[in-house]
């Protein structure tokens, strides 16, 4: 098997690996911006490759809506599923065939082993330690397996996966470009599981050869992969491979400096598209995380406001803080509403007619309100909360009666949490909103009324459901977060 082992006169290639799983993330195109402008200040390439290896939770669309939003954003890559290249196929999912190769060169070398327990046996282990107050974790209980053990299991046919022989002793030290040098104990690090029952890898084994077939020369990718960067590091050594150079980056942070979620922010790409962000606007904010463009100052008050050219010309990769950046959505719309003062009337309208007043959003909106009207002036009055922001209702609106304003409030929380897990489908819907109603006994009346409130800010619109798909998941999401948020806001204040 050829040997692409990197050097450092190596020309850079980088790469970003998200998995079509749904929405594409803001983190995503964060990492991507930080890996463009890397290659291009650097004259090398950047590649997109998609990680589509857990079918359990895969998502069909997702990858075009993944090429779309960056897209969308101005990046561009130089090899990917959608252009080809030279070290292809880019989907992992195309590549199961170099995996199972690669795993036997490690079951070969004695740094990996088969593993045969049952599901059932593992969960018992896991259930012991968590009694015994012990980390959780494999106990190495197949890890020195005789061959006629592992010929027995064979023979009946017991499925197996294969893991890495982490060393027992000792501790991988790897140098981190941003911190320096970082040491885990092998005493720390689980025998990770490299290849699943199915035949299909996992994340770390797969990142590991890919980047390594593909020539990656630096891993610039979220710090919460540090703690998984030791396997990765005692992989590359197990094939006698040349290590890249790891770069993690500050994780988004939501205000509170938690981690950025979808329970305290839009997180999908799709929702600021949708919202009437402009990607110039989006992107501009994203090269402000982590500190590597040049800070404004008194006598430089727009500093803030750059394009991506002046990113590459400008942004410095010496000068990124490890302090966790805040995904602030009040300075975005700041920067945004910057960006659209800045359209002339006739860009400004174009804006307006492809976003919010397309020809397919009203195509979608129309039928649900015909039946409903007896004038075209009367649009408007059913249909507002399609191009409204805010339409937060009072509580006379949204509190149902013989229910409390806590319960509620508590209630459409949990509608929340069920909607951000629901397909976006008619049936989907309804099944996964009556669920809940059946659970926490709320009345379908109860249930539909107060979702339609927190939607559209009234007690009559067009039918609900049907609304929402039109509406589209990211922003009856964002909706109805910022409902909750915004209530618990004003609970707290009259405490």
């Amino acid at each position: 098997m050829t040997d692409h082992s990197t050097s450092s006169a190596a020309p850079i290639r980088v790469r970003i690996a998200p998995s079509p799983t749904g929405d594409p993330h803001v983190g995503t195109a964060y990492i991507g911006l930080l890996n463009y402008i890397y290659a291009k200040q650097r004259g090398g390439q950047f590649v997109l490759r998609i990680e589509d290896t857990d079918r359990t939770r895969f998502v069909a669309t997702s990858e075009q809506e993944i090429f779309d939003s960056l897209h969308w954003l101005g990046l561009q890559w130089d090899e990917g599923p959608d252009v080809g290249g030279p070290y292809g196929p880019y989907r992992q999912s195309e590549r199961t065939e170099i995996y199972r190769e690669h795993v036997e060169l490690l079951l070969a070398n004695g740094t990996a082993y088969k593993a045969f327990e049952t599901a059932e046996e593992l969960e018992a282990v896991r259930q012991s330690q968590m009694a015994a107050k012990l980390p959780s974790r494999y106990n190495g209980a197949h890890r020195e397996l005789t061959a006629a053990q592992i010929a027995a299991f064979e023979a009946e046919g017991r499925p197996y996966v294969v893991r890495l022989k982490v060393p027992v002793d000792g501790e991988t030290v790897f140098r981190d470009e941003l911190r320096g040098n970082i040491a885990f104990a092998h005493k720390q690090v689980d025998d990770q599981v490299l290849m699943k029952s199915d035949g299909f890898p996992t994340y770390h084994l797969a990142n590991v050869v890919d980047d390594h077939l593909m020539r990656i020369t630096d891993v610039i990718r979220a710090e919460e992969w540090i703690s998984s960067t030791p396997k990765h590091v005692l992989l590359y050594k197990a094939f006698g491979w040349d290590l890249p150079r790891f770069w993690h980056m500050p994780l988004l942070r939501n205000a509170d400096k938690g981690k950025i979620s979808k329970r305290k922010n839009p997180v999908s790409l799709i929702f600021y598209r949708q919202a009437g962000f402009l990607p110039e606007a989006v992107i501009n904010f994203l090269g402000l995380m982590g500190g590597g463009m040049p800070a404004p100052t008194e006598k430089n008050d727009t500093a803030e406001i750059f394009d991506i050219a002046g990113m590459l010309e400008r942004f410095d990769f010496a000068k990124i803080s490890l302090g966790g950046p805040v995904f602030d959505l009040v300075k975005l719309k700041w920067l945004n509403g910057e960006y659209l003062r800045k359209l002339t009337p006739e860009a400004f309208f174009h804006q307006l007619r492809h976003v919010l007043f397309s020809d397919d959003y009203l195509r979608q909106i129309a039928p649900l309100v015909q039946t409903r009207i007896e004038t075209l002036g009367q649009f408007g009055d059913l249909a507002d909360f399609f191009f409204r922001d805010d339409v937060t209702p009072a509580a006379e609106v949204f509190v149902p009666k013989k229910r409390t304003l806590e319960e509620t409030v508590a209630f459409a929380g949990e509608q929340l949490a069920v909607l951000e897990g629901c397909d976006w489908s008619l049936e989907a819907l309804e099944t996964t909103l009556k669920a809940l109603g059946t659970a926490k006994e709320w009345s379908v009346k109860e249930n539909f009324m107060l979702l339609r409130a927190i939607v559209t800010g009234r007690t009559t619109s067009p039918p609900l459901l049907e609304s929402l798909i039109v509406f589209g998941k990211a922003r009856s999401l964002d909706r109805v977060r910022r409902f909750v948020d915004g209530q618990k806001k004003l609970a707290n204040g009259r405490k």
